[in-house]
């Protein structure tokens, strides 16, 4: 597998895109927590059937506990936050412009909490994607939202929320077998997910097509394949190598949404995407988990 490792950012950047559009066409048709709790039952399912199949080690209750509380972090407080408040009315674009911050969020614990060496140039590269990022998003500014404590902190807990995952599940969960332990974060996911839908929700599926294909997009393309690419990543590199990769979703997600849904897509925007291309760049070269990814091949 390690001869493929170079390709996995930019696979990763794709499909992860793709999850916005896969949201897109399912919140008509099923509330957030709702959606939310089968997409995670259903992708724990999935794996759970896989560790049983090829008999995979299952981590220890330590390993195991730490791999939930990565879970409800990654999976959990992330999405449930942005689905939250764009479901309560804030403007998407406000939305993806605060978990813009997630890169520059990770590369700061990451540095506190795993010794991770952040040089003048990858700050610089972080600046210039939060930038790219702000320009893919800026033509979306002027649409309808509703700004309030109710819909700013959901999504800024979940930019803190993925970002303290991630360290999380670099420090704690290395070990484990992926397979075990994506099963386990998706159980980590689930409880509080499921409670939140239980206590606030009315649980009332609306079942399309529409719906359907969706729903098996976001578990096998996302849940499965992109977060295998993701915690691959984190264990063969920086953490904050990774996060930095987050930067060029909007611009991806914009050219998705051009190209599906006919949406708008302006030079201002492909300036941003090519600006947060060259802020990933810059980001993520001389990190020591990028040497040690190029050794291993």
């Amino acid at each position: 597998m390690n001869r493929f490792l170079p390709a996995f950012p930019a696979v990763f950047v794709l499909l992860w895109s793709t999850g916005f559009i896969g949201a897109r066409y399912a919140m008509p048709y099923a509330e957030p927590f709702t959606f939310l709790s089968m997409r995670y039952g259903l992708a724990m399912a999935v794996l759970l059937a896989v560790v049983l199949a090829v008999r995979a080690p299952f981590p220890k209750p330590g390993p195991a506990l730490h791999a939930m509380i990565a879970g409800s972090l990654i999976h959990g407080v992330y999405l449930g936050g942005v689905f939250y408040a764009v479901r309560h009315g804030l403007n998407a674009g406000i939305a993806a412009l605060i978990v813009g911050l997630q890169p520059i969020v990770t590369t700061i614990l990451a540095s506190l909490f795993l010794g991770e060496t952040v040089k003048p140039r990858h700050v610089l590269g972080l600046a210039l994607g939060l930038l790219g990022v702000a320009l893919v998003i800026l033509p979306k500014l002027g649409g309808p939202g509703a700004y309030g404590f109710q819909t700013l902190a959901p999504v800024f807990l979940s930019a803190l929320g993925i970002s303290a995952g991630t360290v999380w599940q670099k420090r704690f969960v290395g070990g484990v077998d992926l397979r075990a332990g994506t099963a386990l974060q998706y159980l980590g996911a689930l409880i509080p997910t499921l409670l939140l839908a239980f206590g606030t929700e009315t649980m009332q599926v609306r079942w399309t097509g529409e719906l359907v294909f969706a729903l098996l997009w976001l578990v096998f393309v996302l849940s499965i394949g992109a977060i295998f690419l993701m915690l691959t990543l984190i264990r063969e590199g920086a953490v904050s190598s990774v996060a930095s990769l987050m930067y060029l979703v909007p611009g991806v997600t914009a050219v998705m949404a051009w190209a599906l849904f006919g949406e708008t897509l302006t030079p201002v925007q492909l300036a941003g995407l090519v600006l947060a291309g060259v802020g990933v760049a810059a980001a993520t070269r001389g990190l020591p988990g990028r040497r040690r990814v190029a050794r291993s091949v």
